[in-house]
Parts: structure tokens; C-alpha cells; sequence
């Protein structure tokens, strides 16, 4: 699943409360009885792929030294092997491109090239990153590499499944200008979430940043017997 890995600056520009407030009501005020998937990790992308139809739109919240503190995310599966998803920040206004592309999906083996991070409005270029994944019912670890700017740096992450209401999960990122995660996700219902995490960044003062990102899921096309098997596993997915 896509996130923003690379982070920018903020500027003191006022974010537009009254498209959050929305958003927020819309995703608590539409929520179904049954159970969600979840959106990658804290941090770091996952090799795992949006399902196909389904359309999640994702409300961020962070610290601002993290990233731009009120975000946006709309993220589409296209097909059974890619996905595209974009990104809306308000501090400053920026416009956020990224895609995934699934080359191994034969479980528990995962394996997905792409790219995120494309700002053509800030002039900030496309991301790319490869990443392999191992995912059993309970365990999932994942790990992999993004090109970043000059550099490459490593991404690494891990997440377990106590049910279908629960996970905790940690991730890492290379580089003195990122940082660790450790966090949790609930599923308040199937399609539904939300996930709060501290991020403790990789610096020599290793600062301690807030975030978290609530997520409602519209199955709009698809499978409908992959739909129902998903529904009947005993944990949730790495959507």
C-alpha cells in the first residue's frame, strides 16, 4: 500500500479546516457493521495491493516536521496487480502523485516496484522503490529499498495481526532525516480504520513526532467471491 515516504516542510500557510471537517464526518458518519483492511504502515509503503474497485480515502494528521500536517489521500485499485493514489496537503498546497505495481502475489510472497513522492507543483521528483513481502496470517515483515534524490535509503517494517480488530506495527527508514514508527491499527468496522502512531526520528536528539490517518473504504467494482473470502479470514489484510 502507497504512502508518502518522503516528507516535506511545512509553511505557515492556514490549512482549510472546513474540507477536514467534512471529510471527518463523512468517514464517521458513513461507516458500516463489519470489519476493515489496512492502509500499509506508519511509514513506509507495503508490497501489498489496493483491491481491485476498491477506492479509499484517507484523512492524515502529523506533526508538522513530519509532513504537511493536514493531508489528503485518495487511493484507487485499478487491477488486480496496480494501483495509483493521490495526495492533497493544505500546509503548504501541494498535490501528491504516487503508483504500485505488483510483480510476486503469490502468498505469502509479495514483491511490487512503483514510485511516490511526485510533486510537480513543489518540483519534487518521483520516488521510485522495490520492496518484498512475507505475510502469514498473523506476521507480516517486509523490506525493501527508494531512491531518494541523490541517495538510497532502506525501508524496512513489520506488523502483526492479533484479529480482525487489531494490529501493532513498527516500521523503519534509513537516513538521519527520517525516523522509526511504532503504532497500532484498529478496525472499527470492515470498511473503516483508523491508525495513531509516534514517530522517534533517526537524528541524534531523536525527536518524538504525532500522527494519525483515519481511512473509509467504497468497494465500487471487483470480485465479488475474492470480496467474500476476504471477509471470512480470521485476520485483517495488508490492504
Amino acid at each position: 500500500m502507497l504512502n508518502p515516504l518522503r516528507k516535506r516542510a511545512a509553511t505557515k500557510k492556514p490549512a482549510d479546516f472546513t474540507t477536514v471537517i467534512v471529510v471527518m464526518m463523512v468517514l464517521f458518519l458513513t461507516s458500516s457493521s463489519s470489519f476493515a483492511t489496512t492502509k500499509g504502515l506508519s511509514q513506509i509503503v507495503t508490497p501489498d495491493l489496493q483491491g481491485e474497485g476498491d477506492l479509499s480515502l484517507s484523512l492524515q494528521i502529523q506533526d508538522k516536521r513530519i509532513a504537511n500536517p493536514y493531508e489528503l489521500q485518495a487511493e484507487m485499485g485499478l487491477t488486480k496487480w496496480a494501483e495509483v493514489a493521490v495526495f492533497r496537503g493544505f500546509q503548504p498546497d501541494d498535490w501528491i502523485f504516487a503508483t504500485e505495481i505488483g510483480l510476486l502475489r503469490k502468498e505469502p510472497f509479495l514483491l511490487s516496484i512503483g514510485f511516490v513522492n511526485w510533486s510537480p507543483h513543489m518540483n519534487v521528483d518521483p520516488q521510485p522503490f522495490i520492496e518484498a513481502g512475507y505475510c502469514t496470517e498473523h506476521n507480516k515483515v517486509f523490506g525493501g529499498a527508494i531512491h531518494s534524490g541523490y541517495k538510497n535509503e532502506a525501508i524496512l517494517g513489520y506488523a502483526y495481526d492479533f484479529n480482525q480488530r487489531w494490529r501493532v506495527q513498527v516500521d523503519w527508514m534509513s537516513g538521519s532525516e527520517n525516523s522509526s514508527t511504532i503504532g497500532f491499527t484498529c478496525n472499527v468496522t470492515r470498511d473503516f480504520q483508523f491508525n495513531p502512531a509516534l514517530y522517534v526520528n533517526n537524528g541524534p536528539k531523536h525527536d518524538l513526532f504525532g500522527y494519525i490517518v483515519f481511512t473509509y473504504t467504497f468497494h465500487l467494482w471487483g470480485d465479488k467471491k475474492d470480496a467474500e473470502a476476504s471477509e471470512k479470514r480470521p485476520v485483517v489484510s495488508t490492504k
